[in-house]
């Protein structure tokens, strides 16, 4: 073997390892953020989950008040607009942006508030207080709102990590050019430090 078909094959040995090297580092970041992201869409969907599940418990809960004939009706109004309201508002996980988070985020705590109106008025009611169906529907919405702050913040946990890695050094140039964006977190709703002064 000549001298110079040895250099060529050392040449073509050294590019080939050095391809290799580059493809698995790119694959390898490549995949990671793929994986990080689907955490982040599979959290998403959970958190989507206990929320319907407080939607579809709403109607039961307006349907039981609805039937004492002295309730205000404003109070139920209230309730029925802001579960239209929160339903409207779709967030694609693909564009689970801060702002889009924000506003989802918004109407979530506009039907917390109302229904948190709605308890307030239930306590000037003593028959629907001990209405069997209204206590069972009053437990489930409490375990729900439970389930939904620990999805919560189980997703801003995955979010956490996703937006680290991308944003890590030499992962947010990869990140630029695969177009990985950063995704939204929920935050505390404003005045939520202070302990509501609500009794069931």
């Amino acid at each position: 073997m000549t001298s110079s078909l040895k250099r060529i094959l050392i040449i073509v040995g050294v590019i080939l390892f050095a391809v290799i090297i580059l493809y698995s580092f790119f694959g390898g970041k490549y995949n990671s953020m793929v994986l990080k992201q689907e955490e982040v869409t599979s959290q998403w969907a959970q958190v989507q989950n206990v929320y319907q599940r407080r939607m579809d418990l709403i109607p039961n809960l307006v349907n039981t008040v609805k039937g004492y004939a002295n309730f205000e009706k404003e109070t139920l109004v209230q309730v029925v607009e802001a579960r239209a309201k929160a339903t409207s508002m779709n967030v694609n996980a693909e564009n689970l942006s801060p702002e889009q988070i924000k506003q989802f985020q918004g109407a979530q705590d506009g039907l917390s508030s109302a229904i948190g109106r709605l308890m307030v008025v239930v306590e000037k009611y003593p028959d629907l207080k001990a209405n069997q169906n209204f206590l069972e529907l009053q437990a489930q919405l409490e375990g729900t709102e439970n389930r939904i702050a620990v999805e919560r913040m189980k997703f801003n946990d995955v979010v956490k990590l996703y937006n680290q890695y991308i944003r890590q050094f030499p992962n947010n140039i990869l990140s630029g050019m695969y177009n990985f964006q950063t995704k939204g977190y929920f935050e505390a709703t404003a005045g939520a430090e202070k302990a509501p002064n609500v009794a069931f």
